[in-house]
């Protein structure tokens, strides 16, 4: 029998001469990798993989930018992360049939339609309602938090199908078409400057049960699919310096560049704040060893939360080394295009400084990730449940 490794290399070597990444549309080329196995290496084969190690992902993804492939942008981000290892788990084979290949290639953009207004942090309270109508479900409600759903043509929406049956039980996951009649985008603007972040609108939309990912129902069990991936790609965000990408190598930057902040105080914090990111780094390779396919445990709320903590800080470490300068605008990154003849975004470093606060929020909060490790990493109890009104007597009254 071949050997994984071999098996991978003699795919990747098919592909490159069939289809080299020089001379091929990147969409037919990304469609090409789907086809010999080499999309999800840990898939099984027929949809994108070979059921090989999905450390072997790895191996794939150097050598075929080394050829000159391009590297997923925004368009293949939420499916390649979180929709395919979902669908390819729950979904049936016509459903991974028909969805998996596209949102590889990029030709769909995908989102995540999960968070209510009145349901962030207690997704299963979530009041967006599913009736069925035949052969088709009626959709009525709002989600709001939805990145970049003003460029997605499909979203992974979580409904209320069963109002009587307990929260967690009367859920319904659906593969929503976001060009369907009746779904608004509106977007967010943050303090960014940026509009990343939506408000999504649904009016008796009508979704064909054949986008139902998993059975009626089931939607909190395949919810959770999504956000363990979810959780598990925003905590492995962390690179070491030397690969020159992430908060740690702009500090690291920073640092190397501007003479004026080399100060002991300064390189104390900065030799903490790396010490932080290699331990997180090597945790999630240690994680991704154990990583079943499309379904990973709850170690990743370990990553998750502390990726939001030791990611602010380090962009807290930038804002203190480029001084007052960074809070003009024009910051390090500025100066440095400059420098190079290059023109490109001001004030990178002081917008992933705000945008670090939403590290925190996104992908479930710091307290939910606490809550997760508590109770079903460490097995401790969990938190007592309090009766409202009970609590509100017990206030004090002048």
């Amino acid at each position: 029998m071949t050997e994984p490794a071999d098996l991978v290399a003699q795919r990747i070597e098919q592909l490159l001469a069939e289809h080299h990444p020089k001379t091929t549309d990147p969409v037919e080329f990304r469609g090409a990798q789907y086809d010999l196995g080499l999309a999800w290496v840990h898939f099984p084969e027929g949809w994108g993989g070979l059921g090989l190690r999905p450390d072997l992902q790895r191996e794939i993804d150097r050598e075929l930018r080394e050829a000159g492939a391009a590297a997923p942008g925004e368009r293949h981000f939420f499916g390649m992360t979180m929709a395919g290892p979902t669908i390819v788990t729950h979904g049936s084979d016509e459903i991974r049939h028909r969805l998996l290949r596209r949102m590889f290639t990029g030709e769909d953009a995908w989102c995540q339609l999960f968070s209510e207004p009145g349901s962030g942090s207690d997704l299963a309270s979530l009041a967006c309602k599913a009736v069925r109508d035949g052969d088709e479900w009626v959709v009525s409600g709002q989600k709001v938090w939805n990145t970049l759903a003003h460029i997605a043509d499909r979203g992974m929406l979580v409904t209320r199908t069963d109002p009587d049956a307990p929260k967690h039980k009367g859920l319904t996951y659906f593969a929503l078409d976001m060009h369907a009649p009746g779904v608004e985008v509106r977007p967010l603007r943050q303090m960014t400057g940026q509009a990343e972040f939506n408000e999504v609108y649904l009016t008796d939309v009508r979704v064909p049960d054949a986008d139902r990912v998993g059975d009626v129902g089931e939607g909190w069990r395949v919810a959770m699919t999504t956000l363990m991936n979810e959780r598990t790609t925003i905590g492995g965000g962390s690179a070491p310096p030397a690969r020159g990408t992430g908060a740690i190598a702009e500090a690291v930057r920073i640092w190397k560049e501007e003479a004026s902040v080399r100060t002991a105080a300064a390189k104390d914090l900065l030799l903490r704040r790396w010490i932080e990111a290699e331990v997180l780094r090597l945790t999630n390779v240690r994680a991704s060893q154990n990583r079943r396919a499309g379904n990973p445990g709850p170690e990743g709320s370990i990553a998750k939360l502390m990726f939001a903590e030791v990611n602010s800080r380090i962009y807290d470490l930038c804002m203190d080394l480029l001084g007052t300068t960074a809070l003009t605008g024009y910051d390090y990154q500025m100066r440095r295009a400059a420098n190079l003849g290059l023109t490109g975004p001001a004030g990178s470093s002081r917008t992933m400084f705000l945008r670090s606060r939403a590290n925190s929020i996104e992908g479930g909060t710091s307290e939910i990730q606490r809550n997760i490790i508590g109770e079903r990493v460490l097995g401790l109890p969990g938190e007592p449940r309090v009766d409202k009104d009970v609590a509100w007597s017990a206030v004090p009254r002048n």
